[in-house]
């Protein structure tokens, strides 16, 4: 599947949210089903679908742009104008600043940055049609988690994603997360694992929109030649966390 394996599926949220039709779910994610074409509300009445068949989105016009079609029996787009809160905190590492923000359904986002100001002002670009708030204290351990994930490599961060992207952006970026610690992979070769031969271009243009850094390690890819360029939170950045990697 694009957006979830099976495994996946059913330790996330959203997953237990669609199981009970939870009503207070609606207007925060719609799902489709693959096999029938079609996209729902969390709440909608109809059978229970396979969870091999289930793709998660965040709005409707997601999910239209990947091709499936609103339910008639449940109105899904009725919720279209809801927006989703999402939750944010800002803390300190040795590479420099880092936001964490999540949904309801996961991690949202990780980014450096060397300024609070200019952190939240990528947030707010990424996500326009979001609520955010700040929330130190409920963030705290997450916050915790993931700066401690930036300093020993060898930490798995065993939380919920919350990946918003095109279907093959977020191929891509589940893709990265089998590339092991301490290894690192070309552009051309995390497109032949795709399937997508000649690719190459793509797959920096998806680690370059990656919002995750460190849980989706976009650092891990390298030019051909092993040269270590083109990231999206500074050269020096990549190559320590790398260099960290390399000694884990």
């Amino acid at each position: 599947m694009d957006l979830n394996d099976t495994f996946d599926l059913r330790h996330d949220p959203r997953w237990a949210a669609l199981c009970a039709r939870d009503r207070d779910a609606d207007g925060r994610f719609v799902y489709s089903v693959r096999t029938t074409g079609v996209y729902c509300r969390p709440s909608c009445a109809a059978r229970r679908p396979r969870p091999e068949n289930v793709r998660f989105h965040a709005t409707p016009d997601e999910a239209e742009r990947a091709g499936f079609r609103a339910y008639r029996r449940c109105h899904p787009r009725r919720d279209a104008a809801r927006p989703q809160a999402v939750r944010f905190a800002i803390g300190e590492s040795s590479l420099g600043l880092v936001l964490v923000a999540q949904s309801d359904a996961g991690l949202r986002a990780v980014l450096f940055g060397d300024d609070a100001g200019g952190l939240v002002h990528d947030l707010q670009a990424r996500e326009p049609d979001a609520t955010l708030a700040v929330d130190a204290a409920g963030m705290q351990a997450t916050l915790e988690e993931v700066v401690d994930c930036i300093e020993a490599p060898h930490l798995s961060l065993d939380r919920p994603l919350d990946l918003r992207g095109t279907p093959f952006q977020i191929r891509v970026w589940r893709a990265l997360r089998e590339v092991p610690t301490g290894t690192t992979v070309s552009y051309g070769e995390l497109a032949r694992r795709l399937g997508a031969a000649g690719s190459a271009r793509a797959i920096a243009a998806a680690c370059a929109a990656n919002p995750l850094a460190v849980v989706v390690p976009c650092h891990r890819v390298v030019a051909a030649d092993g040269a270590i360029s083109g990231y999206r939170w500074g050269v020096a950045r990549k190559r320590a966390l790398l260099q960290r990697e390399a000694r884990a």
